[in-house]
């Protein structure tokens, strides 16, 4: 937790600092690239301060963003972020993962920090990255896995799924973190308890240890060694007392 703490405040300084720099420098700076958590914080500590900013990265569902802050006067506009587009083609009888670009792209020397998002479907990805680092992994980058790959800096509509779902339906008591656990990974309340109790589950982004907290419509709920979660739905409480969850697991 110390460390948690101590990595949030180093984010909340660079957030603060890019913030004060985009006043008194009268030009946008930047941070990134986040994960989602990060970027939630970052979200959180820009309005605390008062910042002119924008989350961007690169497409408008990215979950990797830089954060960008802009001078009070200046819109502030997608096109000025440090991010750049690029596809990789491949012959659609291979088959390859976010996984195995994500470690290509670590393995030629490049910090995840630099990276975006990875949109696959078959034959093709298109990925996000900070623009100084594009033309390395060009000169770099021929192969993933064994899988030979074509690298162009275009990025053609329409993009590629960022995530697959697999649908979730069930009936649940009532909308207690413990219930909705029990639901989305089948187990029982007590099992789904213990790992409410293991710090096993995130609501949004931030752990939550309380069994009775209320799951908001829209949550994300991450739940470690069982996956991600959106919860889309509850419905309203029948004459039974029971209430039905709509929600997606990402596959």
């Amino acid at each position: 937790m110390q460390a948690a703490n101590h990595t949030d405040a180093v984010l909340q300084a660079r957030i603060e600092d890019a913030a004060a720099a985009a006043e008194r420098q009268n030009t946008p700076h930047f941070v990134g690239f986040l994960d989602e958590r990060q970027a939630s914080l970052a979200k959180r500590f820009a309005e605390t301060c008062g910042a002119n900013f924008l989350l961007w990265g690169g497409h408008p569902d990215a979950e990797r963003v830089y954060f960008g802050a802009f001078p009070f006067w200046q819109e502030p506009d997608p096109a000025l972020f440090p991010i750049c587009g690029a596809t990789a083609t491949w012959r659609k009888c291979d088959a390859l993962s976010h996984r195995d670009f994500l470690g290509a792209f670590l393995a030629a020397g490049i910090g995840r920090e630099t990276l975006g998002d990875f949109l696959l479907e078959e034959g093709r990805c298109v990925f996000y990255c900070r623009c100084e680092v594009r033309d390395f992994l060009f000169a770099q980058v021929a192969k993933i896995g064994r899988v030979g790959v074509k690298l162009s800096p275009s990025v053609e509509e329409p993009l590629p799924a960022l995530h697959h779902f697999q649908p979730i339906e069930a009936v649940i008591a009532s909308p207690r973190l413990d219930c909705v656990v029990a639901a989305c990974t089948g187990l029982s309340r007590d099992k789904a308890a213990a790992l409410i109790d293991g710090d096993c589950v995130q609501v949004d982004h931030s752990p939550v240890h309380a069994h009775a907290y209320t799951v908001p419509e829209g949550a994300l709920l991450s739940i470690r060694g069982k996956g991600r979660f959106c919860i889309d739905s509850v419905s309203a409480q029948t004459k039974k007392g029971k209430r039905k969850l709509v929600g997606r697991k990402f596959i």
